[in-house]
């Protein structure tokens, strides 16, 4: 099994066109087709389904397209940790984390490890930390900040903590405040209208649970909405949301901390526990630690 043969399976997978999948590699269409069946003849099982305008996966190509993903992305990985000069003069680091960080942490995070290795290339992708893990599980990124505990049968990552994060509710600074003490409580929020984060963010699950333990179920006012436009609905009045404090202080909105224990978040950051980071990620990761953690 060669790599040429699963990235020219997975081209296929992609595009559901053989011409376009030897296209996209850069090769002879006849070429990739006898590739492909050597590979299918060396598994013993046909991959793909060939029909005349019609291209589809049999089971054994279902089943093999996510070993051929990871596969491909581990040996990308080794290239690049390879080519990785000592002093780190060159390379590239692929980051995920939720939009709350990016419009937090992240950016002086960032600056720190350019100043100190401005020849590496930073990708940063920003999604809700549920899908990142699966982002990451894949081999599509070398860290990602992630709200953990993990949920228990997630993929195999390792973790380190870096901050407890506080959760506070923010709420439109021309209306009422929520309520009139200067903290309020999880039950407060019973007859409030949320604003909820779409499926997919730890926050709308940790809300979710949090009302539910306090033993009602949240009033939704509107849901599904990123970072930036939860707290745009909170800003034209469509309800309340519980987000993180530092989201929340440059957000423009009121801010309502709940009363202590209130509810906070850890925030970690997370590698593939089969594969070493390449070396641009290994620091990149120092720089979060000793940033980041506490003490």
């Amino acid at each position: 099994m060669q790599l040429h043969q699963l990235r020219y399976f997975a081209a296929v997978a992609d595009t559901r066109h053989f011409t376009r999948a030897a296209q996209r590699e850069h090769v002879a269409q006849p070429s990739l087709s006898q590739q492909i069946r050597a590979l299918e003849r060396e598994l013993g099982a046909q991959l793909i389904h060939r029909a005349r305008g019609h291209i589809a996966l049999t089971d054994a190509g279902e089943a093999l397209l996510p070993l051929a993903r990871r596969i491909l992305a581990d040996a990308e990985t080794a290239r690049r940790e390879v080519q990785e000069v000592a002093l780190l003069r060159r390379g590239r680091v692929r980051l995920g984390a939720p939009p709350s960080l990016c419009a937090s942490l992240v950016p002086d995070v960032l600056r720190a490890f350019h100043d100190a290795y401005p020849a590496v290339e930073l990708a940063v992708h920003e999604d809700g930390s549920q899908d990142l893990v699966r982002v990451l599980a894949a081999g599509e990124l070398d860290l990602a900040l992630v709200i953990t505990p993990l949920p228990g049968q997630g993929p195999a990552l390792t973790t380190t903590e870096l901050l407890s994060e506080e959760l506070v509710v923010v709420s439109p600074t021309d209306g009422p405040p929520p309520v009139t003490r200067r903290r309020m409580r999880v039950g407060d929020l019973r007859d409030q209208p949320l604003v909820m984060f779409r499926h997919g963010y730890d926050l709308r699950d940790f809300t979710m649970a949090v009302c539910r333990e306090a033993g009602f179920e949240p009033q939704l006012g509107v849901e599904g909405g990123e970072m930036d436009a939860v707290l745009g609905f909170v800003r034209a009045g469509l309800g309340l949301a519980v987000v993180p404090s530092m989201v929340a202080a440059r957000s423009g909105l009121r801010v309502t901390p709940f009363e202590p224990p209130g509810p906070h978040r850890t925030i970690s950051v997370a590698h593939r526990s089969d594969v070493s980071p390449p070396r641009a990620a290994r620091e990149l990761r120092r720089i979060l630690t000793e940033r980041l953690s506490p003490g």
